[in-house]
């Protein structure tokens, strides 16, 4: 059974509940929200923004994150125990007199990220660098809760 749509005139949608009739209507909520964006000064959060890689090793962790377009003065990262919080805000980019915006998918705003940690860190030895866009942040596994190795004696 095929169902017309409201959304696209003289077109049809595959039955409910195919891929096609789902992706269909992804792309036409993602049109929709996007002209409101686009007609609005409305701030709409990234979630999951800044997106980070994580290394772990037994001396500690190794945290990445992509901040493009955030100046490292607006930066703010805190540890405290076990949890990690990245914080900061991307400033709007403002447009000459004259000029438009037909179309903005660059978030910004203010964010904060928080990470549980997979092991309490040594906070005065963090080390937090910026090059190119991207947040480097070393982060020592306190020395008691680094893994020892045992010897095993015979009798």
């Amino acid at each position: 059974m095929l169902i017309a749509s409201h959304g696209f005139p003289g077109k049809m949608f595959a039955p409910y509940g195919t891929m096609e009739y789902v992706t269909r209507m992804r792309r036409e909520m993602e049109r929709l929200f996007s002209t409101l964006k686009e007609s609005s000064d409305v701030e709409f959060p990234a979630v999951e923004f800044p997106a980070v890689n994580v290394w772990n090793s037994e001396g500690g962790l190794l945290i990445t994150a992509e901040l493009a377009g955030v100046k490292p003065e607006e930066i703010e990262v805190t540890v405290a125990g076990k949890t990690l919080t990245i914080k900061g805000s991307r400033a709007r980019e403002e447009l000459a007199e004259g000029e438009n915006r037909p179309r903005a998918e660059r978030w910004h705003g203010t964010f904060a990220k928080t990470m549980e940690l997979p092991f309490t860190v040594e906070a005065d030895k963090v080390e937090a660098k910026f090059a190119n866009g991207v947040i480097h942040l070393t982060l020592p596994r306190v020395q008691a809760d680094r893994p020892r190795k045992i010897t095993v004696k015979s009798n």
